[in-house]
């Protein structure tokens, strides 16, 4: 029986990693990088701490941090602002009432800022549809660890048994399987993500609804 749905946030309610990569190695490339475009989807699922660590990195430290992250708010707040609702994923809103309609509860928990997180679910016109929000930013450690589940679950009084997390990112995979939650992860084709440690892959939140359906009838 599950009684909660733990979601990540970006690549899982709004299709956001493609406009993220392209965004970030066209930024890499005006600041002399040359490596391949592979090497910049491992900053899928980071936070951002991490995700600016790993970028000074492939630019074999040369750029300072500081220009690093002064040049990604500019590029992603002013110069190419995303369309948060445009790319929603189909059927959120539907498939989130539908889950509580069956008495489940739902928490957001993503590496990103609590800022993005609440403009964005704001955005989509989903924020009343989710008991609980929590940033990676409160949490002492970030994802792979499974601190920001295990906060969620405690947060919202329901057995880690009961509850279940749906991910994209390697990462998020693996902070789900440590916080030693069941994990979904929302079938990847793209980004060459390592989905093979997550209980189940689905195509969409559609069947992932249905299978709780299933779970919860059947159990």
């Amino acid at each position: 029986m599950k009684k909660a749905v733990l979601f990540d946030m970006d690549g899982i309610l709004y299709d956001s990693e493609c406009w993220y990569l392209e965004g970030t190695i066209d930024q890499l490339r005006q600041y002399g990088y040359t490596g391949p475009d592979e090497a910049v989807f491992a900053t899928i699922g980071l936070g951002m701490e991490e995700n600016y660590s790993l970028l000074e990195k492939l630019l074999d430290y040369k750029v300072p941090r500081e220009t690093i992250i002064k040049g990604n708010e500019e590029y992603f707040n002013v110069l190419h602002p995303l369309d948060y609702k445009a790319i929603m994923f189909p059927g959120i809103p539907e498939e989130l009432r539908k889950l509580r309609a069956m008495g489940i509860k739902t928490a957001v928990c993503s590496a990103s800022p609590m800022s993005i997180i609440k403009n964005s679910l704001e955005a989509m016109g989903i924020s009343e549809l989710f008991d609980y929000i929590e940033s990676g930013e409160n949490c002492a450690r970030p994802k792979p660890a499974g601190d920001i589940y295990e906060t969620a679950a405690e947060s919202l009084h329901v057995d880690k048994a009961e509850c279940l997390v749906y991910e994209d990112s390697r990462l998020g995979i693996e902070a789900g399987k440590n916080a030693g939650i069941f994990t979904v992860a929302r079938e990847d084709n793209r980004f060459r993500q390592d989905q093979s440690h997550a209980d189940l892959i689905v195509k969409d939140i559609q069947e992932l609804t249905e299978w709780i359906r299933r779970e919860n009838t059947y159990a």
